[in-house]
C-alpha cells in the first residue's frame, strides 16, 4: 500500500509540472489570439475610452447633469452645448457622462454578483453533485423559465424603484445561468484523472473545487461576465425607458432615452435621444466584441 501511494503521489507531481508547462503555453497563446483579433481590440479601445470619459465626467464638461437652463430648452447643438440640451435646457453631453457612470455600474456590478452567486454554487454543487445539485438545479430552472424583462419589471413594481434594488434584482434573476455555465464545467472536468488522484489523497470536497477546478474554468466565466454586463445595461435602458428603473431625477443612459416617448422630441429633436442610442450601441458592441475576443481565445478547440 505505501508502494501505490508513493507511486500515485509521483504521478500527480508529474501530472502539475506537466499541467502547469501546458497552461504557461496556452496563456501565452490565448493572448496572442485576443491580440490577433482586431475587433476585440476595437472593442477594448472603446471599452476603455468611453469608460474613462464617464468615470472623470466632470474633467469634460463644464456643466452639472441637473442644471437646469429654461432660456435654452431644446437648443440644438452649438459650441457652448455639444449635443444640445434637452427639454428643460440640461446638456445632453453631461447627462451622458454622468449617465454612463451608474448604468456601467449597475451592468458591471449586477454581472459581477450573478457571477458571484452562480459560480460559487455551480462549482461546488457542480462538483459535490447529489440532492444539493438538484436543489440548486430545480431554483435555477424556475428561474429561468420566466421571461426576465417580465420578471424584472414585476419585482421593481413590488420593491420600488432604487437603484440599489435594481441591482439586487438583477443579480436574483441573472445569478442561474451563471450557475448552469459553471456547473457545466464541473461536470466535465471532474472527470478527469488529477481530480480523481486528488480525491484519492483525501482531499476536501471544497478545496478540489474551488482551488483546482475553477481556475480551468475561468475562460468562459469571463466571457459570461462580459455578456452579462452587456446584457444588464440593455435592461436598465429598458426599463429606465419605461419608467421603471433607476428613478428619473437620477441620470442614466436610459433615463435620457425615457424623452424620446415624446413624438414631437422624437421627431424634431433628435440630438435628445439619438447621441445616447448611439453611446449605448457602442459600448455595448464593444462588450460583445471584448466577449467574443475572450471567447476564441479560452476554447482550446480554437487556440493554434
Amino acid at each position: 500500500m505505501g508502494t501505490r501511494a508513493l507511486q500515485k503521489k509521483m504521478d500527480q507531481i508529474l501530472y502539475r509540472e506537466q499541467h502547469g508547462l501546458l497552461k504557461s503555453s496556452n496563456k501565452s497563446r490565448a493572448l496572442r489570439k485576443i491580440l490577433a483579433n482586431k475587433l476585440a481590440i476595437i472593442g477594448l479601445v472603446l471599452f476603455v475610452a468611453i469608460t474613462i470619459l464617464c468615470v472623470f465626467a466632470p474633467l469634460f464638461t463644464p456643466y452639472q447633469p441637473n442644471s437646469i437652463d429654461l432660456r435654452n430648452r431644446l437648443a440644438p447643438p452649438t459650441f457652448g452645448h455639444l449635443l444640445g440640451t434637452d427639454q428643460i435646457g440640461r446638456d445632453i453631453w453631461t447627462r451622458i457622462l454622468f449617465g454612463g457612470r451608474i448604468s456601467i455600474f449597475v451592468g458591471l456590478g449586477s454581472a459581477l454578483g450573478a457571477a458571484l452567486i452562480g459560480v460559487s454554487l455551480g462549482t461546488y454543487a457542480g462538483y459535490r453533485g447529489g440532492l444539493l445539485d438538484a436543489t440548486v438545479m430545480k431554483i435555477s430552472e424556475i428561474m429561468m423559465s420566466f421571461p426576465q424583462i417580465i420578471l424584472v419589471s414585476i419585482l421593481v413594481t413590488i420593491v420600488g424603484q432604487n437603484l440599489w434594488n435594481l441591482m439586487y434584482i438583477f443579480i436574483l434573476t441573472g445569478w442561474s445561468s451563471m450557475y448552469r455555465m459553471a456547473r457545466s464545467q464541473m461536470l466535465s472536468i471532474r472527470e478527469q484523472e488529477y481530480i480523481q488522484a486528488l480525491r484519492a489523497f483525501g482531499i476536501s470536497k471544497a478545496i478540489i473545487a474551488f482551488k483546482h477546478m475553477l481556475p480551468n474554468a475561468i475562460g468562459p466565466i469571463f466571457v459570461n461576465i462580459t455578456l452579462s454586463t452587456a446584457m444588464f445595461i440593455l435592461q436598465e435602458a429598458a426599463l429606465s425607458f419605461l419608467g421603471l428603473g433607476v428613478p428619473l431625477d437620477q441620470p442614466t443612459w436610459g433615463n435620457i432615452l425615457n424623452v424620446a416617448q415624446d413624438l414631437t422630441i422624437l421627431r424634431e429633436s433628435w440630438w435628445v435621444w439619438l447621441p445616447v442610442g448611439v453611446a449605448i450601441t457602442v459600448f455595448v458592441l464593444a462588450i460583445n466584441f471584448i466577449g467574443d475576443g475572450l471567447r476564441d481565445a479560452a476554447d482550446p478547440t480554437l487556440i493554434g
